[in-house]
């Protein structure tokens, strides 16, 4: 069986052995090392994690279980193995709040959605707290200066510092010790989600909102986790909602508290998280996109910083930190935001640009634009999925393959480099008005490694670029479509 499905499929055998599993499928893989897996059976769906982390899935498995005794949104932990490494729980679907967001647009029910999730949150964070046991932490038992001030420092080490501006670096820490007392100071601590994102709110159904990916939680300002939402770069929320959505989310808190908040001193208080969460956010892309070179994280980079210079032109938080904002200032300026915003195609760009695949086996593709030159890239250091039974009737475009390559081998550094190689040329020939380039990826039969390499590099440049590719397989009328018998 493919790697750790064994260890699910016993786990759920344990517990049901009278009901049958059709199927276990592997799911993309999010941040981290944990593996999650869509198990289907007889009677309904259900959710297996795997990671070795036994600390991260007993902190999981203890939110849970205490959450849903108070019968807030959260899914329920069905089974866990002995070793804590594994775990069932119920199935949420696969529509999270962004996927919403994006398929929906900035309407008046998508902002309900928002309200709806900032209700649940303070009842996760104010009810949840009730009788938590924080050394169940994974990390820290409260998010206090010690944890504020880390977030500003990964945000000087990964980001500032690899821009190599020079600012007055005893000044700078400075500011951070400012900033981090400051917050520490906030009059209402309880559970803190800690990554309260639109990533991590589902929607399983058109009435119901549940929450995952709390692990990191922590005892906490309630501040924190409503910038964390509003400010998220990838939903980029209006202004007018995050100001409104601010107001709902206070209106909430109060009900649940029994007591008025100062508003001012509430809404300065959360300024500053705001701002926190900000940075800590850009040296997550800086840490992810300029030194693992992650293309997805190079390209949220330009949304950052737009976020951080609209805070820094209209919100205030209350103290003076003058070597922060002159460094925020240099990191917002137009220069800096140029250097990391792609240059785009247009309806005037002439470029087209064709990605194939193809088999070693036939022999290397031709060039018909007649300019010659383009790049081949060889994926047979990259291990293969066709040697496994399960997947040789499969190609690069299927999501087992898929999850394979991108979870099991080395094949997202070396598609990494292979952005960083060919996005010079393409920003190069879009300046230079050229009208053509072809960019190859061949392994031994042209199905799995080449296909999944031409997928992907045609949606990096659509994505990034937003050109013309025409994307070709060249040797998909040999594929093998039939099953391995066992």
């Amino acid at each position: 069986m493919p790697y750790k499905i064994a260890e699910v499929n016993a786990l759920f055998v344990q517990n049901k052995p009278n009901i049958t599993i059709h199927n276990i499928s592997l799911l993309p893989q999010s941040g981290s090392d944990r593996r999650y897996y869509r198990i289907t059976a007889d009677d309904g769906n259900y959710i297996a994690t795997y990671g070795n982390n036994v600390k991260e899935n007993e902190s999981f498995i203890y939110f849970a279980q205490h959450f849903a005794n108070q019968g807030l949104s959260v899914p329920k932990v069905l089974y866990v193995n002995n070793l804590k490494t594994c775990y069932i729980q119920t199935d949420l679907g696969n529509t999270t709040l962004l996927n919403y967001l994006e398929t929906e647009g900035y309407q008046p029910h998508v902002y309900n959605k928002f309200k709806q999730a900032l209700q649940q949150l303070a009842q996760l964070q104010i009810n949840g707290h009730k009788n938590l046991d924080y050394t169940k932490c994974l990390t820290n038992a409260e998010f206090g200066k010690q944890a504020i001030m880390a977030d500003l420092l990964y945000f000087k080490y990964y980001f500032l510092d690899a821009l190599k501006n020079p600012y007055n670096k005893q000044a700078l820490l400075d500011d951070f010790e400012a900033l981090s007392n400051n917050l520490t100071r906030t009059e209402y601590k309880f559970f803190m989600f800690r990554d309260f994102q639109s990533r991590n709110i589902m929607l399983p159904n058109n009435n119901e909102i549940k929450f995952i990916d709390f692990q990191g939680g922590m005892l906490g300002a309630p501040q924190y986790d409503v910038a964390s939402l509003l400010w998220q770069a990838k939903a980029n929320l209006p202004n007018q909602w995050k100001h409104d959505l601010l107001n709902d989310y206070i209106a909430e808190f109060e009900k649940l508290i029994g007591q008025p908040v100062d508003v001012n001193i509430f809404k300065n208080q959360y300024n500053g998280y705001v701002l926190i969460r900000l940075l800590q956010v850009m040296g997550a892309y800086g840490f992810r996109g300029l030194f693992e070179r992650k293309a997805h994280f190079l390209s949220s980079i330009p949304l950052g910083l737009q976020n951080l210079k609209y805070f820094l032109e209209n919100l205030n938080i209350g103290i003076l930190v003058p070597e922060l904002k002159k460094a925020l200032a240099f990191i917002t300026s137009p220069q800096i935001v140029q250097q990391f915003t792609p240059i785009l195609a247009n309806s005037n760009t002439p470029l087209h640009v064709t990605v194939q695949s193809f088999s070693y086996k036939k022999g290397l593709p031709t060039d018909a634009s007649g300019n010659g030159g383009g790049f081949i890239f060889d994926c047979r250091g990259i291990t293969n999925p066709g040697r496994i039974n399960d997947y040789k009737h499969l190609s690069g475009q299927d999501a087992e393959v898929i999850n394979y390559l991108e979870q099991q081998t080395r094949m997202p550094n070396f598609l990494n480099s292979v952005f960083d190689i060919i996005d010079i040329n393409v920003e190069d020939y879009i300046a230079r008005g050229f009208n053509s380039l072809q960019i190859n990826f061949g392994c031994t039969g042209g199905q799995h490694r080449s296909v999944y390499s031409a997928e992907q590099t045609a949606r990096h440049l659509r994505n990034k670029y937003k050109l013309n590719v025409a994307l070709h397989h060249n040797n998909q009328q040999n594929w093998v479509t039939t099953p391995v018998q066992q």
